[in-house]
């Protein structure tokens, strides 16, 4: 039989990660038929699943640390930039007590694995992973987030996390090696994925730039900045290049060579990824904020394509940089070894030029008296909230429309109160709140003019960007919204979250209607009652892409 090529689609080099062994019990090399077989007990995935879990909810790899004191160190950052890496670095410290979670959206579980073929287990891979996720969320403080659908339009949540997204493959040769690549991905950056189907006309440097741009405005800072972007060019099909790009998000490619060759592998373009990560620091959108740190880096992987199609994919892993590497060899499972001191990286308590002062507003006076006191603030001004604040996201919003349309008044304290857009991870034992961070504004946006225009909804809290639409309405019924840091939500519960109680709608879970008590939290002016609005600027594309010579 005639040879057939065949070239790795990703040829990586070799494996530098620093491991750390979990368990050295349930693997054995055995001898079967004159081949050297790597016996996997049931346990060890298990048992490597749900510390993996445990892990990326409270601790995050050096290097990402790393880059947040980088920011913090840079006197070019803006001083929203250096706030906001700050308090991230604060939130990782909280988060590494092993009780908090660094993020309040533990995410979804996914899990990609390959095997040669001298890796024998029980059969049923999937089923011990799963479990090892089931574990971890019923033991720890996380959120139950995955929703089943019992018809076409009606949900329920599983209350188990479950299911994961577990893909498990086949991997060449006979090394008895089991790999796998643990995630947490929360609903904020896996909605900044995206896949672009374009042509050859888009590949010259100063097309994709321009493209890019365009693109890259419109990501905007929801799925809270600073972000690991990866782009991929190319693809065998449209799911390919998506994968590749969520691969390339966690670093997992970091080892692809720097060019391509005539048999059609991935490869890097570091060159390229340079020019990309100047354009995102001159965009403007900054560690959410404004400023230059967008993105800490940027991963540009090029595939080989069918010659009538250029897919284009684009990921983010978000500043819950939630990864974690793991192997199982004859010597034990290991898991990547994260950072169990983040607080090393953080800056001196007295470092000046962290950020200005903030303005401080009291939520406990009349809404009238809050709306005022917001009106005479510009945009872009860092305040600090104390008071009572409603908290209701989703599925309470969709509720409280349907009472408006059958003729119900808006609900007393949505007129008396500022409104944050969250939902909490479980509250631990003797503490007011579990981790508690800002969900997506824009999901909210089609909700703004008819609630504003009943009475409610007037002062708004959450992460990220908002539409046209959402300003209009604040112009029109002198409505504001305040961005608060996504991220730190771990930091808020511990330092600033002092009550926390069901309001209403206490059969939603985490979607409940809560009341809450803030003592100092942290907030930006991002739209107000004028028509002002921070990110309109940014939003817009402005930049002149300037290609190098011979491009």
């Amino acid at each position: 039989m005639t040879d057939v090529p065949y070239t790795e689609p990703l040829p990586l080099g070799p494996d530098t990660t620093e491991y750390r062994l979990v368990t050295s019990e349930g693997v054995a090399l055995r001898s079967v038929d004159g081949h050297e077989v790597l016996e996997v007990a049931p346990e060890v995935l298990r048992t490597l699943t749900r510390t993996a879990m445990e892990d990326m909810a409270h601790l995050l790899r050096p290097s990402h640390l790393a880059q947040l004191r980088t920011i913090v160190d840079d006197p070019e950052a803006s001083g929203n930039d250096r706030f906001v890496a700050s308090d991230l670095l604060r939130n990782a410290a909280v988060a590494a007590g092993g009780v908090l979670p660094m993020c309040q959206d533990t995410g979804t579980a996914v899990v990609i694995g390959q095997r040669s073929n001298a890796v024998r287990t029980d059969g049923d891979d999937h089923r011990q992973v799963a479990a090892g996720v089931r574990d971890a969320y019923a033991r720890l403080n996380l959120r139950y987030s995955q929703m089943a659908p019992l018809t076409m339009w009606e949900e329920v949540n599983t209350g188990t996390n479950l299911p994961a997204q577990i893909d498990i493959k086949l991997k060449a040769g006979n090394e008895p090696r089991y790999e796998l690549l643990f995630m947490a991905k929360g609903g904020g950056s896996a909605n900044k994925t995206f896949l672009y189907q374009e042509s050859k006309a888009i590949l010259s440097e100063e097309r994709m730039l321009a493209f890019l741009e365009d693109r890259l405005r419109s990501l905007g800072t929801a799925a809270c900045p600073p972000y690991h972007l990866a782009i991929v060019v190319g693809g065998s099909s449209a799911d390919q290049a998506l994968t590749t790009a969520k691969l390339a998000s966690t670093r997992q490619l970091d080892a692809l060579p720097d060019q391509g060759s005539p048999t059609g592998h991935g490869f890097r373009d570091r060159d390229f990824e340079q020019r990309v990560h100047e354009l995102t620091r001159r965009i403007g959108y900054g560690a959410q904020f404004g400023g230059k740190y967008f993105c800490h880096d940027v991963r540009v992987v090029r595939l080989p394509r069918h010659g009538g199609s250029l897919p284009i994919a684009l990921a983010v892993s978000c500043s819950a940089d939630r990864q974690a590497k793991a192997v199982i060899t004859p010597e034990g499972a290991y898991l990547e070894r994260l950072e169990t001191d983040p607080a090393r990286f953080q800056p001196p308590v007295a470092d000046a030029h962290l950020s200005s002062d903030a303005v401080s507003v009291d939520l406990d006076r009349p809404m009238d008296e809050i709306r005022a006191r917001l009106s005479t603030l510009p945009v872009g001004t860092r305040l600090s909230l104390n008071g009572t604040i409603v908290v209701a996201r989703d599925i309470a919003h969709a509720r409280i429309r349907a009472a408006l349309e059958r003729g119900e008044p808006m609900p007393a304290y949505l007129r008396d109160h500022p409104v944050y857009y969250a939902g909490p991870a479980k509250t631990p034992q003797g503490r007011p709140s579990g981790s508690f961070g800002p969900t997506t504004a824009g999901r909210m946006d089609g909700y703004v003019e008819e609630f504003q225009r009943a009475g409610g909804s007037l002062v708004m809290l959450a992460k990220g960007n908002r539409s046209r639409g959402v300003v209009e309405a604040c112009r029109a019924h002198g409505g504001f919204y305040l961005g608060s840091v996504g991220g730190p939500a771990a930091r808020l519960a511990q330092e600033c979250i002092r009550e926390v109680e069901v309001l209403d709608h206490s059969d939603l879970g985490m979607e409940a209607v809560w009341r809450i008590r803030v003592e100092d939290f942290p907030a930006f002016m991002v739209i107000d009652d004028k028509g002002g609005d921070f990110f309109a600027p940014i939003a817009s594309p402005t930049l002149t892409i300037t290609p190098r010579p011979g491009t």
